[in-house]
């Protein structure tokens, strides 16, 4: 890219480097045929929660096992405090809580006696958090591992990601199995985890469980971050948009539009679409007072659409050069 992205974002934050949590600095890792990672860079601040976004096969688990130390880099680094992840692996998995994409139990009878041995690898000894997000997942974990759905599964894990308090939590995939109830179930969890301070990296596919959650999305395809977004840019914009109905030809063709951006007009329809800073729109409003109107709806930005218009939009513009 024209721009290197992980550069852009420390300076852009100017983070001490006690503030940073992780640090990916420009990771290769390449398997061959165009897959792996290629040079790819990034920083989580502490108590930040960074989504991953990207298709199967982009490079998001190659990255979180990199975090976790389970694979070495050909290039560049990973830092968990400060700490080489893969040379110092066993000290930072004290501080993670992990949930893989590929969830594989040990021949345990069930779900109870996975998190009872897990817990005593960790010393844990209060499960009262465990229970809290056994209840909030609806899970039943005397259920034989074995016989588990995929669902299930899932939430079995995901207990065990969170339930010791990890400073740092790493989620490939997390609602993967989850019916919509349970995925707001996941959603409120993570908010709690947010608001005790951890730190977050969640690889997901799903636009509107990283814009509710995350800080930060990064974009990945074909192992190479193509973009980073500050979600305060999405959710903060100095301007709204609105699209515009009128009741009859008169509020059309007379409305005064000076203190908006007109994006596209619809004649058929007698309708507006339109961009208006946030300090102008009483003005607009006052205005749209003196005509009939017949709707006005505001168009809500989402992460979504930032991807199609920043990332996809850039993409076919580089392509058409």
């Amino acid at each position: 890219m024209a721009k290197d992205l992980y550069e852009h974002a420390k300076s852009l934050k100017n983070l001490a480097p006690e503030k940073v949590a992780i640090e990916v600095s420009h990771v290769t890792k390449d398997y061959g045929k165009g897959r792996g990672l290629f040079d790819v860079s990034f920083i989580v601040p502490k108590g930040k929660t960074f989504g991953y976004c990207g298709t199967n096969g982009a490079g998001k688990t190659t990255t979180l096992r990199h975090i976790m130390g389970f694979l070495k880099p050909d290039s560049g680094e990973v830092k968990v405090y400060g700490m080489n992840a893969w040379k110092e692996s066993e000290k930072i998995k004290k501080f993670i809580g992990y949930l893989p994409g590929e969830i594989a139990f040990p021949p345990l009878e069930n779900g109870s006696a996975f998190l009872e041995a897990q817990a005593e690898m960790l010393g844990l000894e209060d499960m009262s958090k465990a229970e809290k997000i056994i209840n909030a997942l609806q899970l039943d974990p005397t259920a034989n591992l074995k016989r588990m759905s995929k669902g299930m599964k899932q939430k079995t894990a995901l207990v065990a990601a969170f339930m010791h308090s990890p400073e740092i939590i790493l989620l490939d995939e997390p609602t993967t199995g989850l019916d919509p109830l349970m995925r707001d179930a996941f959603i409120n969890i993570i908010k709690e985890e947010k608001a005790r301070g951890a730190t977050i990296v969640m690889s997901n596919h799903m636009f509107d469980e990283l814009e509710e959650t995350c800080d930060y999305v990064a974009f990945i395809k074909d192992g190479h971050i193509v973009d980073i977004v500050d979600m305060g840019e999405i959710h903060n914009r100095p301007f709204r948009e609105y699209k515009i109905w009128f009741a009859d030809e008169n509020g059309f063709k007379n409305v005064d539009a000076s203190q908006v951006e007109v994006l596209e007009t619809f004649p058929e329809s007698l309708a507006y679409l339109v961009r208006v800073p946030n300090e102008k729109i009483d003005g607009m409003f006052r205005e749209l007072h003196k005509f009939n109107i017949a709707i006005i709806k505001e168009v809500q930005y989402t992460l979504e659409k930032y991807f199609m218009e920043k990332v996809i939009g850039g993409e076919n513009n580089e392509e058409s050069k």
